[in-house]
């Protein structure tokens, strides 16, 4: 799943504790925070501290990997066009 949005991030999120049959209780005690953090977290809400995120993800068995997307055929190679300029 490719993640865009806060809410992307948080639709893996809420997916996940769903497939271990988990409440947002269980998710919050084994993370260490609030049932309403996990809820807010849940629907999207991007004031979340990412440092939580990152562990309510390490609780859920989840985590996030960057990749280097290749350019599709309509995209725009940014830096071969700044680098042509360059070279004026």
């Amino acid at each position: 799943m490719r993640i865009r949005t806060p809410h992307d991030l948080a639709s893996l999120a809420r997916g996940r504790r769903r497939d271990l049959g988990w409440t947002q209780t269980e998710v919050a005690r084994r993370a260490g925070v609030s049932r309403k953090w996990v809820s807010d977290f849940e629907t999207g809400k991007t004031s979340v501290d990412l440092g939580v995120v990152l562990r309510v993800l390490e609780v859920l068995d989840l985590s996030l990997v960057s990749a280097v997307a290749e350019p599709g055929p309509g995209d725009v190679d940014l830096d071969r066009h700044l680098d042509r300029f360059r070279r004026r």
